[in-house]
């Protein structure tokens, strides 16, 4: 399976999130996945692409050439293979249609962006690909705090809490990655 992880790019990051990041990688390969991601040489980018290539694993990166040509970000020197769109859209695009499934490490407004982004195709049905948090350190108890709120609040259907796992336990992440067969139809997850 190719996996997508989406994540922080900021050398900056305590170094825990990138250890166990970094442990993430390797199980990837070692369950039989390989690596799709943003391309970025720092951060838990980095330290997933640094696992799976200690591993053995394959790796896709995708990073916008501006990137590079503005100095915006440390670029992976290790893909196997590297693309260089032309925009964030192509970016973005470009990682959905070469993943099988979708994880999320703690991140910024970037990885934000790519979790709800992501999550609305597959409310709208759009994809079926699983989609799980990786809760490192409980990083996103905040995130799903903000919305069962919404849920409370009848701005979110319930049952969209189904269309990803949430939790901080390594092996029960690639087992919901992995087993995902959840149905639903359009009219099931969105009023309007």
């Amino acid at each position: 399976m190719r996996i997508c992880v989406y994540g922080a790019a900021s050398p900056t990051i305590d170094q825990e999130y990138k250890d166990i990041t970094e442990e993430m990688g390797k199980e990837m390969v070692k369950r039989g996945h390989s690596l799709v991601f943003g391309g970025g040489g720092n951060g838990l980018m980095g330290a997933v692409a640094k696992g799976v290539k200690g591993a053995n694993g394959k790796i896709l990166g995708v990073i916008p050439k501006f990137f590079d040509d503005e100095d915006i970000e440390a670029i992976c020197g290790f893909c196997d293979t590297l693309l260089e769109p032309e925009t964030m859209r192509e970016r973005k695009q470009l990682m959905e249609d070469n993943a099988d499934a979708f994880i999320v490490v703690p991140g910024g407004i970037g990885t934000y962006e790519e979790f709800f982004e992501i999550l609305t195709l597959k409310q709208l049905c759009r994809h079926k690909k699983p989609i799980a948090i990786y809760n490192i350190m409980g990083y996103y108890d905040s995130l799903f705090a903000v919305m069962k709120g919404a849920i409370d609040k009848s701005f979110i259907k319930e049952n969209c809490l189904d269309l990803f796992k949430i939790t901080d336990n390594l092996d029960e992440l690639f087992n919901y990655i992995e087993n995902d067969k959840l149905s639903y139809t359009v009219k099931d997850l969105k009023e309007g």
